[in-house]
């Protein structure tokens, strides 16, 4: 496939007239081109106002992809075809020139002009449970306190009082140390998990009449009122009184149709995937829309031990068309300035092939792609070279970057000030997140 070059000046102003048939031109590009020439038609499925119900100063949000079980680099981002570490996997070319990621990702591909990739993560944790607690706080673990993760920060940060759902939701979720916790800031800004995204939310309609459910409600107030005589700091610290009151609140908003996607066409639907992730991305985009400031999509089963191969096939399958929806979808609802999408695991996979045809735990050089939200797209931070690591596992990547510092360039985007300090339970001031911002990322494009 051949290279094709993006224009970022078409995302900021009037499409040229004599635009090269290698340049992608997004749907937005084509409302504007419309509007200059005076023309108007309807695009369906395609909701033009999605960006304004972001409101005038478009606060932004965050998208989390998270790939449970440390997806294979080799398979992914940064392929090495034809290398003695490279496996049978094949090379693409994307839309930003000279990027090539693996084959099994054509629909990526194509909308690889929106993100930047980093091929040279590197983390000091190996393990699964470990390894997810510090890529997701930008903290390594500490038995003295518990970190909040990144998406908590942002839901907390940039509150929004107008909201009635949860400000961080964590979509396809299982295993339980996937789930973002809100860590030192509070239970209150542990992510609303829902399992299966799209289907009804379980217990979110009242089983009875409203007269009985009032009757019901009232003797909980009852109930609640005595059990507080007395026990003021205990009731507080269950969070049992906040939690119903926002759970009543949630249960009568017409704001909990964005979890829901029966009013989506069908063509929509499937070009995301009928799975738990694909509908995920979709309600993720929906949440977005109304204003959720954080959002987690969970992709479990890349921990390939054995068959690593077929195991990425599979997981790509899923991940590609609804990656890519995503991406396509933001852009052309004018929302991807606003929002910032990260796709990433807790570590890559070893460059040797084990004897059961997979690949085992390797946190000393791997990838992650990530765009939106002001960032500068189109670039490649890092570079592997898996014989050499081999060689010397002492040995980093071309141009490493650190986890803490992969989260301060989130922050700073997102406005965030990550050197504030923030007292925790115990009394001790721990700032936000411990890193630099990755320079590259940040300058005007």
């Amino acid at each position: 496939m051949e290279s094709l070059m993006h224009d970022p000046s078409s995302e900021r102003g009037m499409i040229d007239m004599d635009c090269s048939l290698n340049q992608p031109v997004s749907r937005r590009d084509v409302l504007r081109l419309a509007a200059g020439l005076g023309v108007s038609f309807t695009l369906p499925a395609l909701d033009l106002l999605a960006a304004a119900q972001r409101g005038s100063e478009r606060p932004r949000s965050l998208i989390i992809l998270w790939m449970a079980g440390g997806p294979s680099q080799l398979e992914t981002w940064d392929p090495h075809p034809g290398s003695k570490f490279g496996g049978p996997t094949k090379a693409i070319d994307t839309t930003v020139p000279g990027l090539q990621i693996a084959d099994l990702f054509p629909r990526m591909a194509e909308q690889m002009h929106h993100l930047s990739v980093i091929r040279s993560l590197v983390s000091k944790e190996g393990d699964h449970e470990r390894g997810t607690y510090f890529v997701q706080t930008g903290y390594r673990p500490d038995p003295t306190v518990v970190h909040p993760a990144m998406g908590a920060i942002v839901a907390n940060r940039l509150q929004d009082s107008t909201l009635e759902i949860p400000q961080h939701v964590s979509l396809a979720s299982g295993d339980g140390f996937v789930v973002p916790r809100g860590g030192y800031l509070g239970d209150q800004w542990d992510a609303f998990r829902i399992f299966d995204p799209g289907r009804n939310i379980r217990n979110m309609q009242t089983r009875v009449g409203d007269q009985r459910q009032q009757r019901r409600l009232q003797n909980l107030d009852v109930v609640s009122s005595a059990f507080r005589r007395g026990r003021e700091r205990a009731v507080e610290q269950t969070l049992h009184e906040d939690v119903v009151e926002r759970a009543l609140r949630m249960m009568s908003s017409e704001q909990l149709k964005a979890f829901q996607i029966d009013d989506e066409p069908q063509e929509v639907v499937e070009r995301y995937g009928d799975s738990r992730f694909g509908r995920g991305c979709l309600v993720a985009r929906r949440l977005v829309e109304q204003g959720v400031r954080s959002t987690q999509v969970v992709l479990q089963g890349f921990d390939t031990h054995a068959n690593n191969f077929e195991g990425h096939k599979t997981q790509a399958e899923i991940l590609d068309p609804a990656f890519a929806s995503l991406m396509q979808d933001l852009a052309e609802r004018d929302l991807l300035d606003s929002t910032m999408v990260l796709c990433v695991g807790e570590f890559g996979r070893t460059p040797q092939i084990n004897p059961l045809d997979g690949r085992d735990h390797w946190p000393l050089g791997f990838s992650c792609v990530l765009g939106g939200g002001g960032l500068r797209s189109g670039l490649v931070i890092g570079e592997t070279s898996p014989e050499d690591q081999v060689r010397d596992r002492k040995l980093k990547p071309a141009d490493p970057v650190e986890i803490p510092d992969l989260y301060a360039t989130i922050l700073s985007r997102m406005g965030i000030d990550g050197d504030e300090e923030i007292n925790t339970p115990i009394g001790r001031p721990i700032a936000i997140c411990e890193g630099a911002p990755i320079a590259k990322l940040l300058e005007d494009a």
